[in-house]
C-alpha cells in the first residue's frame, strides 16, 4: 500500500484509492498510516473520533468503521490468494494496526531523509545536508492532512509533522548559506519571513543572506519589520541573538562574511 500524509490523504493498493469518502473513516485510516506497523488502541481512535463525548455504541459503529476500511482494501486487493484485507489491516489485542512495507508511507521517508540531512549538517557537510534536506521537504504537498477533519489526537500528529518540516526547512537554509548560496536565497526568505513575521530564525537568515548579498540596509530593514511586530503583538523586544546579529550588521562585522565555499 502506498501511503501519502504531507498534503492530502491518499492511500492505494494496487494503485486503486482505499480512502474512504466518510469523515470518521477517514481520521480512522489516517490515524492508522502515521503510525503503520504499529498498534493503535481502540481508546485512542475513540478519542481521536468522539473526544471527550464517547457514545455507548462506540464500540460497535468503531467496528462497523475498520469494516468499511477492510471493505475497499479487499475490493483493491481483488481476491488475492495469498493476502486478504485482513492481513492487510490486522485485529491486535486492544487495537488495530496497518501493515505496509517499509518506505510506503510519505513521512516516514521524510523523516528518514530528515535525520540524515540533519546527520550530515552536524559533520559539516553542507553539500549532502542540502541535498538531503531538500529532498525530504519536496515530499510535501501541501499541510499535512488537509482534507481530513483531524480530532484530538491527530491535531498532535499534524503539529509534530508541521514542526519537523520548519526544522528541516532551516536546516536546510543553513547549509545552503553555509555553500555560499545567500543571493538565490533571498527571494525565499523574503515569502518566509512575511509568512512567519515572527519568527526569529527566518528573519536572522534573511539578515545574514541579504547582507552578504550587499544589501546590509535591507537587512536593518528586516529587523526592524520583526521588531515592530513583536513589540506591537507580544510586547517584548528580539531575541539577545537577534539583537546582537542587528548589532553586528549595523557595525559591519566582518565575522559575518565568513570565506565560504563556491555554490554548487
Amino acid at each position: 500500500m502506498d501511503i501519502k500524509v504531507l498534503g492530502p490523504l491518499t492511500a492505494q493498493e494496487r494503485g486503486i484509492s482505499v480512502v474512504p469518502t466518510a469523515a470518521k473513516p477517514r481520521q480512522i485510516l489516517a490515524l492508522l498510516a502515521l503510525q503503520a506497523d504499529h498498534v493503535v488502541t481502540v481508546p485512542t481512535l475513540m478519542q481521536e473520533i468522539w473526544g471527550e463525548d464517547v457514545p455507548r455504541s462506540a464500540a460497535t459503529t468503531l467496528q462497523t468503521y475498520i469494516l468499511q476500511l477492510r471493505r475497499k482494501i479487499a475490493t483493491a486487493l481483488g481476491g488475492d490468494p495469498v493476502r486478504d484485507a485482513k492481513d492487510v489491516l490486522v485485529t491486535q489485542h486492544g487495537g488495530y494496526l496497518l501493515q505496509v512495507q517499509p518506505g510506503q508511507v510519505d513521512v516516514q521517508e521524510f523523516e528518514q531523509l530528515a535525520a540524515s540531512g540533519r546527520a550530515a549538517h552536524e559533520a559539516g557537510d553542507h553539500r549532502a545536508a542540502s541535498r538531503l534536506l531538500r529532498a525530504a521537504l519536496d515530499l510535501w504537498q501541501g499541510p499535512a492532512l488537509v482534507d481530513v477533519r483531524v480530532g484530538s489526537v491527530l491535531e498532535l500528529e499534524v503539529l509534530r509533522m508541521d514542526e519537523d518540516r520548519m526544522a528541516a526547512l532551516e536546516r536546510r537554509i543553513d547549509a545552503d548559506l553555509r555553500l555560499g548560496r545567500h543571493t538565490e536565497l533571498v527571494p525565499e526568505l523574503r515569502v518566509l519571513a512575511a509568512r512567519h513575521p515572527m519568527h526569529e530564525n527566518f528573519c536572522a537568515q534573511l539578515m545574514l543572506a541579504m547582507h552578504r548579498a550587499g544589501g546590509a540596509w535591507r537587512a536593518l530593514e528586516a529587523y526592524q519589520r520583526l521588531r515592530g511586530t513583536l513589540v506591537d503583538e507580544l510586547g517584548m523586544e528580539p531575541s539577545p541573538k537577534l539583537q546582537q546579529l542587528h548589532h553586528a550588521v549595523l557595525s559591519g562585522d566582518p565575522r559575518l562574511d565568513l570565506t565560504v565555499p563556491a555554490a554548487g
